[in-house]
């Protein structure tokens, strides 16, 4: 989930993408002189050590391991290298990981302190009821999606939550941590967030070409977000018509759009029907 702080011309398209395409194949040359990234305090909170999530935690992954790795996969899906000059490193000081018992799965938010210290809050309940044979790559998962909203911009809070949420379910993809109930589809809503949109914006970098994404952060740090302006400067043309390019590879989504949308109709008719005067 997204933080509760705050914090351009295009290549010619190409249109031979596969919607099937794995993502991850295009990963940057991690050099470990000039993609290592500095790492920031890393810190760890566990609310209740008697929580049988806290168990399972500790047996599916190493701590420090896990939260040095997200981090180094975030920075190297959003930023060029420590020293880039057209990618610009936030000012995130340190990230502590919450194991609490809580609803829901996790959040990220800036501590007490000052919004560059980040605090991820993950529930002990639902680590707990995760499937034994998914324990540590879902728990990977939601530290890389979370670890992303310690590191990205948000347009100064002008940003879509969809678009913050498919930024992070991006970089979990292209970390090869996307969960096997996740599917690509292009009905709907292009910023109805995390994979939905997450898979929407891997087919634009594949489309427009590696580093999308990254010059899409950047651009968010320095600029507040106005729709039109935004896609077109960074893509070449509205979101509206890319999310229409998208939707043409899942052909079966249109019909089933065209087909939910003539029942509404129908209901809307039914409901509306004059109903006959009694003599």
């Amino acid at each position: 989930m997204p933080p509760q702080s705050h914090r351009a011309g295009a290549s010619a398209p190409s249109q031979n993408v596969s919607p099937n395409k794995k993502a991850g194949t295009q990963r940057p040359e991690a050099n470990p002189k000039s993609h290592q990234f500095k790492l920031p305090t890393l810190r760890l909170e566990v609310r209740d050590i008697n929580h049988e999530g806290a168990d399972v935690f500790f047996a599916s992954v190493t701590a420090n391991k896990a939260l040095q790795k997200a981090v180094q996969d975030v920075l190297l899906w959003l930023y060029d290298s420590p020293n880039s000059s057209t990618t610009t490193l936030p000012s995130t000081r340190s990230v502590t990981l919450i194991l609490r018992s809580m609803p829901g799965v996790a959040y990220t938010t800036g501590s007490e302190l000052d919004s560059d210290h980040k605090e991820i809050h993950f529930s002990l309940d639902y680590i707990h009821s995760i499937a034994k044979t998914r324990k540590t790559e879902e728990i990977l998962g939601v530290l890389t999606h979370e670890m992303v909203h310690c590191y990205q911009y948000n347009a100064f809070g002008t940003c879509p939550g969809g678009l913050i949420e498919g930024i992070a379910d991006w970089v979990r993809l292209n970390a090869n941590l996307s969960p096997p109930h996740w599917k690509q589809e292009g009905s709907g809503k292009w910023d109805a967030g995390y994979q939905h949109t997450g898979y929407f914006l891997q087919y634009l970098e594949d489309r427009f070409g590696v580093g999308l994404v990254r010059r899409m952060n950047e651009k968010l740090r320095i600029e507040r977000y106005e729709e039109k302006r935004f896609w077109t400067e960074l893509c070449g043309r509205p979101v509206e018509q890319l999310w229409g390019d998208y939707g043409k590879l899942f052909p079966g989504d249109s019909k089933k759009a065209e087909d939910d949308e003539c029942v509404i109709v129908e209901k809307e008719d039914v409901g509306t029907t004059t109903p006959k005067q009694q003599p």
